[in-house]
């Protein structure tokens, strides 16, 4: 079944601009804007940044003796080994070869067509399956849900609310598929121009990873975006009226350091 937990989506003066966000897991387009020129395919191999090392014969006697022994396991489990300090998705801001977003639901009740849209953290972390993040009606957002892969981490941002902020971090379980609510003329945000046999909307699935002991606030956010601090260049503070946005590698390594100062 679809989720409830969605948001509207609204269009101001200009036909391109996106106005603010108040809802939960949408966009911010009431009605589709006209279909862009497509993106470039979001999808793209992860090339190792290790040079090649080159190949050195050694001595026959040290060949001999490299018989036999096994290759020792490497993988994504290093990264938080049991003796490691580091949490799992800590350890996770420093992979370069993983993709990090900022996701934004409203935490306080809304009613949009007789449903209501709010959705918190904690709401997230009371699932006992992965949640589907449904509602988006922006081909922007949309576009970085389609090019968010298993295993990618986001922060979850509370929106539309007396204290806005990053709460926490959620995991990405299961990539793109059809936003079957827009199919759905109950659904809060049904769009009637989507069609079954060719949807223009997605979800992705997500889970709880973790919340924040404190909140990092928006006006802070908004202190470490200007020019020459750390986030000038983060995607959120450049277009703050989009609800799926991206996160650099070192954005997410700044902001998981922040998070861990404020809770000390």
């Amino acid at each position: 079944m679809p989720s409830p937990w969605t948001s509207p989506s609204k269009t101001c003066g200009k036909a391109a601009q996106i106005c603010p966000e108040k809802r939960r897991k949408s966009s911010e387009a009431s009605k589709p804007e006209p279909e862009p020129e497509p993106e470039p395919p979001a999808k793209r191999g992860r090339v190792s940044r290790q040079a090649p090392k080159a190949k050195v014969s050694a001595p026959p006697a040290e060949k001999s003796a490299r018989k036999g022994r096994k290759p020792q396991a490497n993988g994504a489990a290093s990264l938080a080994r049991e003796d490691s300090p580091v949490a799992p998705e800590e350890a996770s801001a420093t992979n370069e070869e993983k993709t990090y977003w900022l996701m934004k639901a409203e935490p306080n009740s809304r009613f949009e067509n007789g449903v209501d849209v709010k959705f918190s953290i904690d709401d997230l972390a009371s699932k006992k399956e992965p949640e589907p993040w449904d509602g988006i009606r922006s081909y922007a957002a949309r576009n970085n849900l389609r090019a968010m892969k298993k295993g990618d981490l986001a922060f979850f941002y509370h929106s539309n609310c007396k204290e806005p902020g990053i709460a926490g971090i959620m995991e990405i379980v299961q990539e793109h598929s059809p936003d079957l609510s827009a199919h759905d003329p109950k659904a809060p945000y049904y769009d009637a121009s989507s069609k079954p046999s060719d949807p223009k909307w997605s979800i992705v699935h997500v889970q709880f990873s973790r919340k924040f002991p404190v909140q990092i606030g928006l006006q802070e956010l908004k202190a470490l975006g200007a020019r020459g601090e750390p986030l000038e260049n983060m995607q959120m503070i450049k277009q703050s009226r989009l609800s799926v946005s991206k996160v650099s590698a070192a954005e997410w390594k700044f902001l998981m350091d922040v998070a861990s100062k404020k809770s000390e």
